[in-house]
């Protein structure tokens, strides 16, 4: 999938040719065109079609920020559902993600595909909400030993 623009390349003081305005956004000219059609305002009708900087910014926010769903304490997105859910049986298991993030993991009551939620350290216990959250058993170390296996041919 392809990232959507970054809205803060834009300079808000300035205008923007539709040449300009794919080069800054990294997309084809006939995609600005589309988004004049479906809503990006220019400054007039003439040609060379002119759009502010300001106008541009607010646009490519609002497209970002027009898809995204606020869930709820409990509920995991499903992205072939296309919906927040609360994962089958109320059962997630929690894994730990990098430094300092946690993943919740569960399955679509409605489609059975695993689903996914990041979370971080400080909002994890209002994202569990009155999920059962299992978490896995570390692996047992093989360096535990009280001594040391040598594989080796000397004596």
């Amino acid at each position: 999938m392809k990232k959507l623009p970054n809205p803060r390349r834009v300079k808000i003081h300035r205008n923007y040719t539709v040449e300009e305005v794919a080069q800054v956004c990294h997309v084809h000219k006939g995609t600005v065109r589309n988004w004049t059609k479906n809503g990006l305002e220019t400054i007039d009708c003439n040609r060379p079609t002119l759009v502010l900087g300001a106008v541009l910014r607010a646009f490519l926010e609002t497209k970002r920020t027009k898809n995204k769903q606020k869930l709820k304490p409990g509920e995991i997105y499903c992205v072939r559902c296309r919906k927040g859910i609360c994962p089958l049986g109320d059962f997630a298991e929690l894994q730990r993600v990098g430094g300092a993030g946690w993943r919740l993991v569960g399955f679509c009551p409605s489609c059975e595909s695993e689903v996914f939620r990041l979370v971080s350290v400080v909002r994890l216990c209002a994202a569990i909400g009155n999920l059962n959250v299992t978490i896995p058993e570390a692996l047992k170390r093989l360096v535990n030993g009280s001594s040391p296996f040598v594989n080796s041919d000397f004596r």
